[in-house]
């Protein structure tokens, strides 16, 4: 009679999973290969800080405050956020600027733009509304639905709008990034970097400004069209002509 077989006739192989390729780096043993290893970063540093390089070195001399601003006819505000439906503290300051300009003889026009993708967020809206409370007339305002990021802004501006020189309104760590996509998109500009406590939000704004230079670089490099385009509007070329 047979005998049976042995339930483990071989020892069981220890189980291992599959090799990853990030197991199979390890850090370099010779000195000259620590040496590569450090000149590779310091290269990914330098090639990620260029746009950054690149927006303070084409925005030089063009950043101002409310105080020192020559006369422009438009001013330009970006959208920054809703709270519960009105602009939050970071675009009240901007509105802030834009209103006190208009009232010291400045400005004759504000191009408010912003998002409205959605019929519950209307950020022009309530951009004019503020406007409006703090002494800028109505008519002066006109409303851009369909700034949906900053080249869209600088873009429609230009295309949508016929604004070929106007003053940027927003916070300094945003202003370069907005003069920059301006210029690119035709649009002479100077800029007004408002001020702005320096609170959890504006750190992340800082940090989020070294990754959206390298977006705002290949904008100006390749000026793709903005999400909507859309026919030409005379609102400003109306708000121009209409009394104070």
């Amino acid at each position: 009679m047979p005998r049976p077989p042995r339930p483990f006739p071989h020892r069981p192989r220890p189980f291992r999973s599959p090799r990853s390729p990030l197991r199979r780096v390890r850090p370099p043993r010779t000195r000259r290969g620590r040496r590569r290893a450090v000149q590779a970063l310091m290269l990914v540093c330098v090639l990620a800080l260029l746009p950054m390089t690149w927006l303070w070195v084409t925005t030089d001399g063009r950043v101002r405050t409310a105080a020192d601003a020559p006369r422009t006819e438009v001013a330009v505000v970006f959208g920054a956020g809703l709270w519960d439906g009105e602009p939050s503290p970071y675009l009240a300051h901007r509105l802030d600027a834009a209103a006190t300009l208009y009232r010291a003889g400045r400005i004759e026009v504000v191009l408010v733009t912003g998002d409205n993708s959605r019929e519950d967020y209307d950020e022009p809206d309530a951009m004019r509304a503020y406007l409006v409370a703090h002494g800028v007339p109505d008519r002066r305002i006109v409303s851009d639905y369909a700034g949906f990021d900053t080249w869209d802004s600088c873009v429609r501006a230009r295309r949508i709008f016929g604004v070929r020189e106007a003053v940027l309104i927003s916070q300094g760590f945003h202003i370069r990034r907005a003069l920059a996509l301006c210029r690119a998109a035709g649009v002479a500009s100077y800029g007004i970097g408002v001020d702005a406590k320096h609170d959890v939000t504006w750190y992340y704004g800082g940090t989020r400004e070294i990754l959206a230079a390298g977006k705002a670089a290949l904008d100006a490099l390749f000026r793709p069209d903005p999400r909507f385009l859309g026919p030409r509007e005379h609102g400003v070329d109306r708000a121009r002509a209409a009394r104070r």
